[in-house]
């Protein structure tokens, strides 16, 4: 009589290649979203500084007037956006999310002035200008 199906030895030994090969993989799966949520924050700081400018140089100033209101994207998946705009100066502060795969990340937060000052508050010491894509 031929056998069909898979005997419990085998399906063990499947399983257990499953489970190597999953804890291989996830953890370059969780640096490469970490990276694309940097990126992301970035790209929103800058596009955000961007809008800014176009601000300044429509009503002359940074925050917003009666006449001119420009207002800016709440954050993504992982950071939230706030801003603190004067008349002269603005700085762009991207915050993470208190839960969240980017909360344990060596990047800390992130943070944009109006002279293009860049920061990364609460980074671990060696973040530098790996966060920011330099």
């Amino acid at each position: 009589m031929q056998q069909k199906g898979l005997s419990l030895i085998e399906l063990l030994i499947v399983i257990a290649v499953v489970g190597i090969l999953a804890s291989i993989a996830y953890p370059s799966y969780r640096d490469q979203v970490r990276t694309t949520a940097r990126t992301d924050v970035v790209s929103l700081l800058y596009a955000s500084a961007l809008q800014l400018e176009r601000h300044y140089a429509r009503a002359g100033q940074y925050s917003d007037s009666d006449s001119e209101q420009t207002p800016l994207a709440s954050g993504t998946a992982y950071y939230s956006l706030q801003a603190v705009r004067d008349i002269e100066s603005f700085r762009l502060l991207a915050r993470r999310l208190p839960a969240g795969l980017m909360t344990a990340d060596h990047c800390g937060d992130y943070e944009l002035d109006q002279a293009g000052v860049r920061g990364n508050p609460g980074s671990a010491g060696e973040a530098g200008g790996r966060c920011w894509g330099g």
